[in-house]
């Protein structure tokens, strides 16, 4: 029996395990009949689709994060399926910031018909399986890094309806196999480095509807075969290399919208029945070819045309063109050209027919050889009416006064003709003029004060006239002028301190070659982010002002050519981005300066004036091709080649320069000073008491209580701009002088509020700079309640805050645009570099970000609410750990591990402020979560993909001074390669690393190279 129970519990184990298997079985087929269900038999999508996503190597914002087996492929990111058969029909990944080479197990998507991976960073070929695709019927790959050759296959996608492969890498030519597509409708292959011709095989596809393979080194000719594209909507072969004649098939296009075979090197006439089959053509551009002949006043038959470009051509004759037919027409260039008209022969009519192009913005005919009087009629034209470009002809008599009808000009450029008279007054009308070219004319008269009313100008180009009087102190109202020129006229006065008082001044203030007199005013310090000043050529005396020094964004300064007299003062050594001096020609004396030598000067000229001592061989002093001493008679030394006399040994050489006596005395008082600058250091570090009174020191104002609660209308809601945690802020005006005030009164029941105060008032005490908010007094006592009071009263700024402009549009007539964005962003890097760099001791302003930032009238941004401010290795008790540090967003990353305030965290604030200023984001907004942060946001989209992140107005510059027309199509990069290097700036200060973060010095410099960079367009 006991026997018989081993093979029972074998048997019963052995069922056990039958059941188990079974079980297993069961589950296995239960669940591969569920996947099996799931993909409806098509495993060969599902692969596809993960070979796909492997192959990808950054995936920044987690689109392919649904990519997983929780979710049935039909319902991951970016793909589309049919509901019959579930398999994928599309497949659309749109500016996801993806990396990564092209799978080609994509060829196995069998029912695919739209794949589409636009504005990403796909690099590698694209793969010759795509040509199985054979249902496939948009394919946009356009805007990735795609190298190698176009696919010699994709005539495999027989139903292939739209092919876009532009903004990539590729090379070789237009491969054969594509004339096989003969459903191909869009054909765009724009911007690629393609070469080999316009094949003529492709006039085969003759359902071609757009056809564009812009900005390609492509050669040759334009093939008469593709005269069989009869349904032909758009034809772009632009910047092509393209030479010939344009074929005459294009004329009989009745269809074509878009005629652009722009910069090329086509040639032969625009034949006289242009336009008579045309009717639909809305944008006709052959600029930069060799086209001649003449205009065929056919054009006019086009009667939707928008834009009309011909310009840098051959065209010869006069303008004959109805524009009264072109109702639509809103920009017109025919400069550049040999058309020529007076308007007393009658050969100006044109102009007259433009009075109806209610929609017409710009016009060019500049750089012709129009002459005679410009025809009153100009002022005509509609109000809409924005650029208007007669330069460089030969137009003569006054400028004719009905010019101040077009009140919705922003350029207006009558520069290098022949115009006489007076500037007429009634440019002062045209209040949304921002480029004002009058340059190389026979003006003369007065500078109308008029001119002052031009509140939005930019630049003003009087230069080359014969122009006489004062400079009008008016000029000082346009608080946006960037460049002044009134050299080479026969002004006389002074300088008025109004235009030395321009922050707006950043490229180059030029009066050289006048009569102008006196000394040069002390303002001329105020322009310190100014890059060219010249002053030479005029009669101008007195000492070179020590104010001078405060321009140190200056690279060139000439003062040749006057009556200076004195020393060269010391401040100069400040402006150390000097590449170019002019001083010669004046009655200067003294040794040249030592700090000349450390100047990275590239040109300086010291001669005819009455300099002596030695002169340097260091620095610019060590080639002689790069300054000039000439004409000073006492010099001595230097290199050979200046043939100077050799310097006699003095005492100095011997070190007895001073008697001992005087040695004694200069030893005393240096330890004197050494005992001073100790017992200073001592007393710093007691703790600071505020005063009771109602200033911080005597040069600030005393107010009481009583009269701030005065000047806010009793602090009253109506006048509350602004509350914080520690404070609230009023606006107000003090009975002494009626002046705008700010009033900023500390809640004292809030905890570490009265420390704010403290540190408010020390900071204060120490610091003075243009791009620091101006404190003009303090108020501690008690309010007629008995209660602790306390206030801080700053100047009033009537723009408000940053934040306000960024993130409140709707109190704003208009945003911020770029030049505005990177002035502030210098402004308050100028402010940092002043805090961290020139102050003793050093302070850390602790919570910088918009709500801080203050711009005033002009728009000049000044750094405010120094609350939380420490000054670096002082012992103070305002520097206590224990107070808040910074706001969230904005504090660096360090701050949070309880480390001490360091500049290099004011940095990283920056770096966040600069990336809200250019994203329009804040640091805190609901998309910046689980690790993803406004540092990443920016630093994902670099190089390539910044315009994608950045707030939309910034790609509209301030000004419209496009003067160079030709210009125009590489100013859009310029301007986006500014955007995308200031975003760079803003994610090199923000980084984890406080090491790693970029200095304030370069921050500045960079930002102003930028700056440059925009206004030269």
């Amino acid at each position: 029996m006991n026997s018989k129970k081993p093979l029972s519990c074998l048997v019963h184990f052995s069922n056990i395990i039958t059941f188990l298997f079974s079980g297993f079985i069961i589950v296995f087929l239960v669940t591969a009949t569920t996947i099996s269900a799931s993909y409806d038999g098509n495993e060969t999508d599902h692969m596809a689709l993960l070979s796909f996503k492997k192959m990808i190597t950054r995936d920044p914002y987690g689109v392919l994060n649904s990519w997983n087996t929780s979710f049935h492929f039909c319902d991951w990111s970016g793909v589309s399926c049919g509901k019959r058969h579930r398999r994928v029909t599309a497949l659309q990944l749109i500016s996801q910031g993806l990396e990564g080479s092209l799978s080609p197990h994509v060829g196995n998507l069998s029912f695919l018909r739209q794949f589409v991976l636009v504005n990403n960073s796909f690099q590698g070929t694209i793969p010759q399986d795509l040509g199985r695709l054979s249902r496939l019927r948009v394919l946009v790959l356009e805007q990735n890094q795609f190298n190698g050759v176009i696919p010699t296959n994709l005539s495999g996608c027989s139903n292939l309806e739209a092919l876009y492969l532009d903004k990539n890498q590729l090379v070789g030519s237009i491969p054969k196999d594509v004339s096989l597509l003969s459903k191909l409708t869009y054909l765009v292959l724009g911007d690629n480095n393609l070469t080999g011709g316009i094949p003529s095989f492709l006039g085969n596809i003759t359902s071609m509807q757009g056809f564009s393979v812009t900005s390609n080194p492509l050669g040759g000719n334009i093939p008469d075969a593709l005269g069989r594209w009869k349904s032909l909507r758009r034809f772009e072969a632009a910047a092509c290399k393209l030479y010939g004649t344009i074929p005459r098939f294009f004329y009989n296009l009745s269809f074509l919208t878009t005629l652009s075979l722009a910069e090329n090197q086509l040639s032969g006439n625009i034949p006289p029945d242009f336009g008579a089959t045309l009717p639909n053509l809305l944008f006709l551009e052959l600029w930069g070819n060799q086209l001649g002949g003449f205009l065929p006043p056919s054009i006019s038959n086009c009667s939707k045309l928008r834009t009309l470009e011909i310009f840098e051509n051959n065209i010869r004759g006069t303008v004959t063109i109805d524009f009264e037919k072109l109702s639509d027409i809103s920009f017109i260039n025919f400069s550049e050209n040999n058309l020529h008209g007076r308007a007393e022969a009658g050969e100006m009519k044109f102009i007259d027919s433009l009075k109806n192009c209610s929609k017409l913005k710009t016009f060019f005919i500049g750089d012709c050889k129009f002459e005679g009087a410009l025809p009153g009629s100009i002022g005509n034209l509609s109000h809409q009416f924005k650029e208007l470009h007669l330069g460089g002809n030969m137009l003569s008599g006054n400028i004719p006064s009905e010019i101040g009808n077009l009140v919705g000009l922003s350029v207006l450029e009558l520069s290098r003709n022949q115009f006489t008279g007076n500037i007429p007054s009634v440019i002062g009308n045209l209040q949304n003029l921002q480029y004002l070219g009058l340059f190389q004319n026979q003006l003369s008269g007065l500078i109308p004060d008029a001119i002052g009313n031009l509140s939005k100008l930019v630049i003003l180009y009087l230069h080359t006239n014969v122009l006489e009087g004062h400079i009008p102190s008016g000029l000082g109202n346009c608080h946006q002028l960037s460049r002044l020129f009134l050299s080479d006229n026969k002004l006389s006065g002074i300088i008025p301190k109004e235009i030395l008082q321009l922050s707006s001044l950043t490229l180059k203030l030029d009066l050289s070659h006048n009569n102008l007199s006196g000394s040069v005013p002390a303002e001329v310090g105020d322009l310190n982010m100014l890059t060219e000043l010249d002053l030479s050529d005029n009669r101008l005396s007195g000492n070179i002002p020590s104010t001078l020094g405060g321009c140190n964004s200056l690279t060139f300064l000439s003062l040749k050519g006057n009556s200076f007299q004195g020393m060269i003062p010391s401040s100069l050594s400040s402006m150390r981005g000097l590449e170019t001096i002019d001083l010669s020609d004046n009655n200067l004396l003294g040794e040249i300066p030592q700090f000349f030598e450390g100047f990275s000067l590239q040109y300086l000229n010291l001669s005819f004036n009455d300099f002596e001592g030695e002169v340097p061989v260091v620095g610019v002093f060590a080639n002689a091709s790069s300054f000039s001493v000439v004409g000073n008679s006492r010099l001595c030394g230097g290199l050979v080649e200046l043939g100077l006399p050799k310097c006699k040994l003095t005492k100095k050489h011997n070190g007895n320069k001073f008697p001992p006596f005087v040695i004694f005395i200069l030893i005393v008082s240096a330890l004197i000073s050494i005992l001073v600058f100790v017992y200073v250091c001592c007393k710093s570090k007691r703790k600071i008491q505020v005063p009771q009174s109602s200033s911080m020191n005597g040069r600030f104002l005393k107010v009481s209580y009583g009269q701030l609660l005065k000047a806010t209308n009793g602090f009253s809601q109506a006048n509350l701009i602004g509350k914080g945690g520690f404070s609230s802020v009023y606006k107000g005006t003090l009975d002494q002088d009626d002046k705008l005030i700010a009033v900023k009164v500390l809640h004292l029941q809030n905890r570490g509020a009265d420390r704010s105060f403290t540190a408010e008032c020390e900071v204060w005490r120490s610091i003075r700079q243009r791009n620091l908010l101006k404190i003009i007094t303090s108020c501690s006592g008690v309010d007629f309640h008995g209660n602790d009071f306390k206030a801080l009263v700053y100047e009033f700024m009537p723009n408000g805050s940053l934040h306000d402009w960024l993130h409140t549009s709707e109190s704003h007539t208009s945003r911020l645009n770029l030049v505005q964005r990177i002035n502030i962003l210098i402004n308050i890097a100028y402010a940092l570099d002043y805090l961290h760099n020139h102050c003793i001791p050093s302070i850390v302003h602790g919570d910088l970000k918009p709500s801080n930032i203050l711009l005033d009238e002009d728009m000049v941004a000044h750094v405010g609410d120094f609350g939380l401010a420490r000054f670096l290795g002082m012992d103070l008790s305002l520097n206590s750990s224990s107070v808040i540090k910074g706001t969230i967003g904005y504090a660096p990353p360090e701050y949070g591990l309880g480390n001490e305030f360091t500049s290099s965290g004011d940095i990283y604030s920056y770096g966040i402020l600069l990336l809200e200023v250019m994203t329009g984001k804040k640091p805190t907004d609901d998309t910046f979560k689980e690790g993803f942060s406004l540092h990443k946001f920016a630093y994902m989209a670099l190089p390539d993909h910044v315009n994608d992140i950045i707030d939309g107005e910034l790609l509209n510059l301030h000004h419209d001074d496009y003067v160079n027309v030709r210009s125009r199509l590489s100013n859009a990069k310029i301007i986006e390669e500014c955007v995308a290097l200031t975003v760079k700036i803003g994610v090199s200060c923000s980084v984890d690393s406080p090491s790693q973060r970029m200095n304030i010095k370069n921050v500045v410099n960079e930002l102003q190279h930028i700056l440059d960079a925009i206004q030269r367009i």
